[in-house]
Parts: structure tokens; sequence; C-alpha cells
């Protein structure tokens, strides 16, 4: 399929690496009580890291990354019988503590016993292909929206919690982004985060031999292989289809491959608007300015925005002279105070809608992957992409894959 065009030198290359970084991701458990279509992880039953592992492994983080936040995933990390001391580990240490989970164990009682040990947000991920259970079986992306109001709601009902959704892409439920991202519009208030993550699969046509320290491993040894054939997702499949919906759609910031680096492995947007409207896209000098000022003034990398940040509209206008994209964000406030000065009391808040695009194969077996990788987990002391986790724990080595000889 025709992908959208973008040239990777109009976007700000987000200035992260394996040492320094807005973002960590940490499994304590493997065990999850759903089993996706697209997971990239073993669901391995009482995999719970004990907490004094858990203690360790953070220490290991503390030495070897610098990050903002750090997610808490999984498997769900919900199951952890000791998730509320997890979090209060990772506060302990000066992280954002953000839990990813797929939602179903969550309730008011223990979304306030997290926010009490210091959690800083949620990640929801919510698909159609999970085979989520009871009312939710069989729902498509639209008709999960209500599903994600729920959470999003629940967030906001607690207070100062940072509210973020991830969604699998597959070929047939591409053409429903567009809808998330308008939901995501009209909750922009309680939302602060969309995420939109391709389709990864290892399937039976790819004419690759896989290794794993020169050992060889059948396909159907690996958690992520299908046997069905799809066309294979890049994140400009997904720019193309957000700007059939929204032309003004504008991407602001990248992360380029490690084999190819005019791939978009994380191709950011940044929204203000209002529940109502939305009042532009900011452009790469304004990402710049702010990942530029946290790292200086905190030494750290800016991972989350507070969950309600107040001076929105100040922000706009004092940025504006440095980034075109506000500055047409600016002429639109004018206008909307022009049109009624009601309007200056209709708050306005920065929404980020962001598609990533993991490990692809190239014709040669170069395995593409997320140059300053966001996603590091930690295995044995060590620091791994922790969508390939599953393969460092399964085959003790990352696999290698070879093209395949003519038959």
């Amino acid at each position: 399929m025709e992908a959208a065009a973008l040239d990777p030198r109009s976007l700000y290359r987000l200035p992260w690496s394996m040492a320094d970084n807005a973002i960590a991701w940490y499994e304590p458990t493997a065990m999850c009580n759903l089993a996706c279509e697209g997971c990239y992880r073993e669901n391995v039953k009482d995999s719970h890291q004990p907490l004094d592992a858990v203690r360790r492994d953070l220490d290991t983080f503390k030495r070897l990354r610098t990050s903002d936040c750090m997610n808490i995933a999984g498997g769900d990390p919900l199951l952890h019988p000791d998730i509320v001391a997890i979090v209060a580990e990772v506060k302990r240490r000066g992280w954002k503590p953000i839990v990813v989970t797929n939602g179903i164990l969550l309730t008011p009682e223990l979304l306030k016993d997290l926010k009490r040990a210091g959690a800083y947000g949620f990640t929801f991920h919510v698909d159609s292909k999970q085979g989520r259970p009871g009312r939710w079986r069989g729902k498509s992306e639209q008709e999960l929206n209500e599903l994600r109001t729920e959470y999003a709601a629940m967030l906001a009902d607690a207070g100062d919690l940072v509210c973020t959704f991830d969604c699998t892409v597959y070929d047939d439920t591409l053409q429903e982004v567009p809808g998330l991202i308008a939901w995501a519009h009209r909750h922009i208030d309680i939302v602060q985060n969309m995420v939109f993550i391709t389709i990864r699969q290892l399937d039976a046509d790819m004419p690759f031999d896989w290794s794993a320290d020169g050992r060889p491993v059948a396909r159907d040894e690996v958690v992520y292989f299908a046997d069905r054939r799809a066309p294979a997702l890049v994140s400009t499949d997904l720019l193309r289809v957000a700007r059939e919906a929204f032309p003004d759609f504008t991407p602001c910031a990248y992360l380029n491959g490690t084999e190819r680096p005019d791939t978009f492995k994380w191709m950011l947007t940044e929204r203000v608007g209002t529940t109502r409207d939305v009042l532009g896209y900011a452009g790469p000098k304004f990402l710049e300015l702010v990942m530029t000022a946290h790292h200086l003034f905190t030494g750290r990398y800016l991972s989350h925005l507070p969950p309600r940040p107040r001076g929105v509209r100040a922000a706009v206008f004092a940025l504006a002279p440095f980034d075109a994209g506000l500055r047409r964000a600016a002429g639109r406030l004018l206008a909307s105070f022009v049109r009624s000065p009601l309007n200056l009391f209709r708050r306005a808040y920065f929404q980020t809608v962001m598609f990533i695009q993991p490990v692809d194969v190239l014709p040669g077996g170069e395995q593409n992957m997320c140059d300053g990788c966001p996603d590091m987990t930690i295995w044995e002391g060590r620091l791994v992409p922790s969508c390939r986790l599953g393969e460092m724990t399964r085959f003790g080595a990352l696999l290698v894959s070879t093209p395949r000889a003519p038959a």
C-alpha cells in the first residue's frame, strides 16, 4: 500500500540514547490475563519477580540508564501481588511510575492505592484483537471507545494521573485509526496520549532462516510467529490514513531506524486544542525547546507533561515566535477570541499522538530497530529491547535472520 511521504529533515530527531532517555521499561511479571493476537511476550503463569529481585533490577536501571519515567509492564503488572510496593519502589528512585495494563483488574480501590504509592499515570492497551471477555468480546475499535472512555474517566475521577492508550494496528483495522484519533480529540481534557503500534509478526512466507547464538530456530518456536500472511504496515501508513481524515495532521519529531535512517520508528505528533476544536499542531522547534530545557534543568529528557498542565495558551503565545506550528495555533486562538470572548474561558490542552513501527527485517536480513530505543528493559543485569525480551528469555540471545538460500 502507498505510504505517506515524509522528509525526516523537516522533523526534530529525538535526542534519546540507550544511556540517556526519556523512558525505561520494566516487566516484573510475564503473566497476563489476556492473549492478544499481536503480543510479542510469552504468557508465563506464576512468573512474578520477588520484591528483592525487583529492587536489584531497578538499581541496575539506575546505574545504566537515566530516564524520566519507568513503564511498569508485563504481562499485566496488576496481576503481581506486590504491584503497589513496586510502584512505590519506582517512585522512591525518582522516576515517574507509569503502569502499563489492559485495565481488566483496575478498580477504583486499587487505583487509589497505586496513586498513593506514587503512580504518575497509566497506559491502557485496548484493541479489538485481545479476546476480551464479557461484553467486549468481538467489539470493533470504535465500539471499544466506550471502554476507553470508562478507563479515562476513572483516572480523571482519581485526579492528577496521566492517561495514555495503546492500540495495535492490523491490516484490517488500519482504516479505524482516524476514528480513534477523533475520539482522543473529543477527550483531550482527560486523555493525554494516544499511541498506535503497527503489528509485528514473523510469518511463514518470510524468506529467512532464523538462529540464536548459532543454533537454528524454527519459526513456530517464536512467540510472534503467525501462520497467515498480512501486508506489512509501517508508521507512514498510519500517517497516510490520518491525513486522509485530517489534512492538517502534522508530525513534529521522530526516532529513526538503526539500519535505515530514513524510517520513522517513533513518529510523534503534538496537537493543541479544546474539546471542541484542534487549534494546531506544534512544530519541531517546540519539542526541541521543551526537551532541551527540561534536560538542562533536570538532567533528564521529558517523558510526560503533567496530566492537566496550566498555561497552555500562554505557552502557545510565548513559543510562537520560535515555532511555525504554534504560530498557526496562536492565530486560531486569537480568531476564536474575536468570534466569541467566552472562548477565553475554554481550557486548552496539549495531546500527543504517536505512531510506532516495531522491528522490521530488511531484504538482506538486517533487523531495523528503533535507534535510541525508549523501551529498553533489564535482562540478567543488562539492557535489552523489551520487544525482544522473549527471545532472550527463551533462547538466551537475540534472533538472527539470514536470507534463505534458493531451493
